[in-house]
This record gives structure tokens, sequence and C-alpha cells, in this order.
């Protein structure tokens, strides 16, 4: 993962749409997971462990990893749409490439080409031990598209 400077934060406002929108999804709340960081075009989100995240050998399950990884990708999309856009998953592939483990697990989503209609992100989750080591345990591709907010 890269360093994060004071720089690289969004907007008071960007931020604050992208938590609104985030306290709304009763997955990440159901999960525990929780935004850790906001920067135009990249956003990561943190997931501390419980004995419920677990699969069957005491490992993250690849539900919740890949739930993170989703919602990071897609709200490092929005943090670079207007403010009358939502925006919804299309597709995404996730390779697990170990076991997921740690302390909490970091999703990292990251905007690699944003357009009008479709936008393409990197999906990215490492475990983190309590001594801060980090570990590469799933990466991914996703595309996801911008829709107008409906009027109200």
């Amino acid at each position: 993962m890269e360093r994060r400077t004071e720089q690289d934060q969004a907007s008071p406002e960007v931020r604050k749409r992208v938590q609104d929108s985030f306290d709304r999804q009763g997955l990440m709340t159901h999960l525990g997971a929780r935004l850790s960081h906001i920067a135009p075009g990249r956003v990561q989100i943190t997931l501390p462990a419980r004995p419920e995240l677990t699969q069957q050998h005491g490992y993250f399950h690849a539900g919740a990893t890949s739930a993170i990884a989703d919602s990071a990708g897609g709200y490092a999309a929005y943090t670079l749409f207007p403010e009358n856009a939502e925006v919804l998953t299309v597709e995404y592939k996730i390779n697990l490439l170990a076991p997921a483990t740690g302390d909490h697990i970091e999703a990292v989503g990251t905007v690699l080409k944003s357009g009008r209609t479709l936008t393409v992100c990197q999906l990215e989750v490492f475990g983190i031990q309590s001594d801060g080591t980090l570990k590469l345990v799933a990466n991914g591709q996703q595309t996801l598209i911008r829709v107008n907010r409906p009027e109200v």
C-alpha cells in the first residue's frame, strides 16, 4: 500500500457524500467495515477480524473479502462522479492469492479509467497483522456504471 499524504484527501464535500452513502449500506454495517481513507479515485475500507467473518479454517471468508473490495472500488469511482450521480457495479473479478489473516483486512479501490458511463477500478485486499505487516491476499478488477440519481 502507498503512503498517504494530507494532499491525498478528497474534498470535505466528497468525503461527506461518500461517508453518507457508505453509512446507508446495510452489509458494510453488518460486517463492521469502516471507511479508512477517501481520496480522489482511491478509497480504503477496513474490516476488523471477528469470528463471525471467518470460514471453517479460521481465515476471513472470501465473501467478506470480496464485499469490501467491491465497495472500495465503487466508492473510489464515486469520488470522481458529479454530485447528481450514483454508482453500481457491473462486474468484478477477484483473485484470492493467500488466506486472509490478520488483525484486520483492508481493501483498496483505485480508479484505473473513469469514463462518462463506465469506470474501471483495480481492487486489492491486504491482511494486516498487529505489528503492521501487510500481505496482499486478493486482487481484482471491476467495472462500474454511473447512473443519474433519481429526482426526489
